[in-house]
């Protein structure tokens, strides 16, 4: 039975003008990620990502720390939602800043509640789909990767498509799957077994490769 490693990317670059964008910090953890399935002896019969470029880099960091060039297929299905269009669509006014922990936490009750509304229908947020599209294609990914059901396939992607799967998988509530999506680490791991009527979750938002003294003081989720 294969498995599928469900990765979010490093630290991004959140606060800063283009988030899509990993982070010093987050380009280690996603090397120490690399190093730790290495020393496993992990190896990879097919690697999808999305088409951001934080997921690009993080597969890189990846690949670096495992020694070896990993070839992403890429799927916009994987790629994350658009915060600040869902918090406007439920905010019309002014947008917090995240230079201080009051604003970040802000930043996070508006993006429940645009995340919410999006879920249940009752926003259109600008420049995304439905969510029922969005669903759409984290599934389409999983079934593109369920072809390879008798080997380890890397997926790597972002906090969003990475709870939807999970969530759908334990058929959470969309609130359920907001608690999910929020504390999804960086370079987190969420290991999912293939049989022959689709996906099982094994473990969800680990981090093996930052366990120790070091490693710690390296995890972030934002």
């Amino acid at each position: 039975m294969g498995s599928v490693y469900l990765v979010r990317h490093g630290q991004a670059s959140f606060g800063a003008a283009d988030y899509d964008q990993l982070s010093p910090l987050g380009e280690q953890q996603c090397q120490r990620l690399g190093a730790y399935f290495a020393a496993r002896g992990q190896r990879f019969d097919a690697v999808y990502t999305g088409t951001l470029k934080r997921h690009a880099q993080s597969l890189a960091a990846i690949a670096k720390g495992m020694g070896t060039p990993l070839t992403p297929r890429m799927r916009p299905g994987l790629d994350e939602y658009l915060p600040e269009a869902l918090v406007r669509a439920v905010h019309t006014g002014e947008l917090p800043k995240v230079g201080t922990p009051d604003a970040v936490r802000a930043h996070f009750r508006l993006l429940r509640q645009g995340l919410l509304a999006w879920m249940q229908g009752e926003s259109s947020p600008e420049g995304m789909p439905t969510y029922r599209g969005f669903v759409d294609g984290v599934q389409l990914a999983l079934r593109d990767a369920q072809t390879h059901h008798e080997g380890q396939v890397l997926i790597v992607s972002s906090g969003g498509p990475i709870s939807v799967a999970v969530g759908h998988l334990l058929g959470a509530s969309s609130a359920a799957i907001v608690e999910l999506n929020l504390r999804i680490r960086n370079s987190a791991v969420t290991e999912l077994v293939a049989g022959h009527r689709g996906h099982l979750l094994l473990s969800f938002n680990t981090l093996p490769h930052l366990d120790d003294a070091e490693g710690r003081a390296l995890q972030t989720y934002a």
